[in-house]
């Protein structure tokens, strides 16, 4: 991750602020940065979409393309996750950084989104044991200025929110052969369910509070962090402490509340968002939400 060298007298400064609930550029501790999306940015994937947090850029593209279901669950299609860290982002995503700082955030993505409560995988199998769909994610991580996984969750949803894909139909050959025709209508396609993919939120910890969506600066401030992945009921399904710092439990259990609850605010105006869009058409424009 992008590291920020901060003075001593900066860290105090900002800790104090933090401490009366007052941020650096104004926010209260559990505010986001403005928030700019548009989807179908990308013409040769089946969904895709861009999100801007503050000055962290974010572009997700989704490419389904048909596999053969894993042998444990052969009723199903999964989802695989592919993180760039572009160099041009900030220098530290530079050779070994950028590369591992991806593999990181592909693990914990393939944990959080690659589930049967997240997506309806079932609705992606084409045949049991034979076929099935399988969705290629493709996270660039354009520019960097802190909170990396609340913005990439957030263009994943976006993103299967916009994935369009074929319909099948499935023959049979002169010789019993199963042949996989898909139609070449546009708008012959299945959409998925997004309802219950989760937004991630992380808190960090400066002092004895913790704050959301926080930047660089924030970000070298803070011991330790918590990450929360979040439904639209507020239901938790993953919890990963980051940082070198430890966390008591009295503090753990706080921001998991906090995290729960703003996680919860987020679906609403980002569903919203994303149908009002869809619904405009080539008329959309790029609409921010939470600023």
């Amino acid at each position: 991750m992008a590291a920020v060298q901060v003075s001593e007298a900066e860290k105090v400064y900002l800790m104090h602020g933090v401490r009366d609930g007052i941020r650096l550029d104004g926010r209260r501790c559990e505010d986001y940065r403005h928030m700019e999306i548009e989807t179908d940015v990308v013409s040769n994937t089946d969904g895709s979409a861009k999100i801007s947090l503050g000055h962290t850029d974010v572009l997700v593209g989704v490419k389904a393309e048909i596999g053969k279901p894993k042998p444990t669950v052969p009723n199903e299609g999964y989802l695989e996750f592919f993180v760039d860290c572009s160099a041009n982002a900030t220098p530290e995503f530079e050779g070994r950084g950028g590369e591992e700082l991806g593999v990181e955030l592909s693990n914990i993505l393939y944990k959080v989104f690659n589930n049967r409560h997240s997506v309806d995988l079932r609705s992606l199998c084409i045949c049991p044991g034979e076929n099935c769909w399988v969705l290629y994610v493709d996270v660039l991580l354009l520019q960097c200025d802190g909170n990396l996984f609340d913005a990439i969750s957030i263009a994943i949803k976006a993103a299967l929110f916009n994935t369009r894909i074929p319909k099948v139909r499935i023959s049979e050959d002169e010789e019993g052969g199963k042949e996989i025709e898909l139609s070449d209508d546009p708008y012959d396609c299945m959409r998925l369910n997004v309802e219950n993919v989760p937004c991630i939120v992380t808190l960090c910890k400066i002092g004895h509070r913790h704050v959301v969506d926080a930047t660089l600066l924030e970000k070298a401030c803070s011991v330790a962090s918590l990450l929360i992945s979040v439904t639209h009921k507020g239901m938790v399904t993953c919890v990963r402490k980051m940082g070198r710092g430890s966390l008591d439990p009295e503090s753990i259990f706080e921001m998991t509340e906090a995290g729960k609850r703003v996680g919860k605010t987020l679906h609403a105006p980002l569903m919203e968002l994303l149908q009002k869009e869809e619904s405009l058409g080539k008329k959309r424009q790029k609409v921010g939400f939470l600023g």
